[in-house]
Formats: C-alpha cells, structure tokens, sequence
C-alpha cells in the first residue's frame, strides 16, 4: 500500500473517531476541503477542524465505509458509503485526496 493511501485511510479511522483535531494534523496548514473542481467548502487547517466539529456536532451517529482504495502519484481516491446515522440511509463519496510531501494540501469530493 502506498503512504498516500494508508494516510488518506488513517484520516477516515479519524473521521470515524470524530477526531477532527487528529485528521487534520495529516493536512498542511493552507489544506482545503472542496467540491470537485468547485467551491472550498473548508478552508485552511483551522476551517478544516471547526467545519468538521459542526458536523460532528449535528452528526453524532456520522461514519464513513471505505468501500475501494486507489492511489496514482500524489493522490489517493477513496470511494465511501457515508451514514448520518444508524438509520439514515448511506450515500456515496468519491474522496480525491491530493498530496504535498506526506501531508494532504486538498480533498475534493464526488458526490
């Protein structure tokens, strides 16, 4: 397995955690979170960490299932089943995680 992908994986073990402070610890400090090819939805490390701890706020029951891995480069993708909740129904994530060095700099999701 690629480093790439076995950090994109460990920041869904941390995702999964609601440990916003630990997944971005694996971004660079200018990182974003984006629609692909569209608008930043989370900006900078600190907008990464305080938009995840609303979600997880609103989500308590919020995890993702990593159904298929593939790394090229510096990217990772990660195809995942998203839940809200136990009772939610699941909705499908494509993660393309794009790489400086060993930290992730952005994350665009395909939904």
């Amino acid at each position: 397995m690629s480093a790439h992908l076995a950090t994109a994986q460990q920041m869904i073990a941390y995702y999964n955690g609601q440990d916003a402070d630990a997944y971005v610890s694996l971004m660079t400090d200018d990182a974003a979170e984006a629609v692909y090819r569209g608008a930043v939805v989370r900006d900078g490390k600190e907008g990464v960490r305080s938009g995840l701890k609303a979600m997880f706020a609103e989500f308590p029951e919020n995890r993702a299932e990593i159904v298929a891995s593939y790394a090229l480069g510096d990217y990772a993708v990660l195809y995942e089943k998203v839940y809200r909740s136990a009772s939610s129904e699941p909705f499908d994530v494509m993660s393309i995680y794009s790489f400086e060095g060993d930290k992730v700099s952005r994350v665009e999701f395909v939904r």
